[in-house]
């Protein structure tokens, strides 16, 4: 926990807010610092360039944009017919503001969003200590059959029983250059 005196400690309050065109090369600048390549900023303009990005916020301080989340269309094919799902990927925080909550909100907004939005189903690969605070489990994502497996592979109902009789195949938004 921060104390008063903690020099990290936010200056100001951090907003959570949609992502807007103006809003691009900062969040490619985001993408980058916060991971060791440049492939997750690739993948956030393609998706974007392709029409797939169904949630994007940003996160900012004083006018100043510190994190960044989006979540992407993605299908589970089933003999039934397709269900529509929401794939969230990358979420990206600036690293002087790491570990200090914005991470979170982020993901909490982006959920919400994508609640309002309509989207009954969310599924990530990602840190098994970090997403289950969210409603991400394994345990949820076991019938969904695609390119990972194991504890990373989660996902969340927006709508509870969303996922009561769904098993598939998961299919990425080709920008993912993910078959499975």
């Amino acid at each position: 926990m921060n104390s008063p005196c903690d020099p990290r400690r936010p200056t100001a309050e951090v907003v959570v807010r949609s992502e807007t065109p103006a809003d691009a090369s900062a969040v490619r600048v985001i993408d980058c610092a916060a991971f060791e390549t440049p492939a997750e900023a690739a993948l956030v303009d393609a998706l974007r360039a392709g029409g797939y990005v169904l949630v994007s916020l940003v996160a900012e301080v004083d006018g100043e944009i510190i994190g960044h989340i989006v979540f992407s269309r993605m299908t589970i094919e089933r003999r039934e017919g397709a269900v529509p799902a929401a794939a969230l990927a990358p979420v990206a925080v600036t690293p002087a503001w790491q570990r200090r909550g914005v991470g979170s909100r982020l993901v909490v907004a982006g959920l919400e969003a994508c609640r309002d939005a309509g989207e009954r189903i969310a599924v990530v690969l990602g840190h098994p200590e970090f997403y289950p605070r969210f409603g991400f489990t394994a345990e949820l994502a076991a019938p969904l059959a695609g390119p990972f497996t194991g504890p990373a592979w989660m996902a969340c109902e927006l709508v509870p029983g969303a996922l009561a009789e769904v098993a598939g195949q998961v299919r990425y938004a080709p920008p993912f250059g993910i078959e499975a």
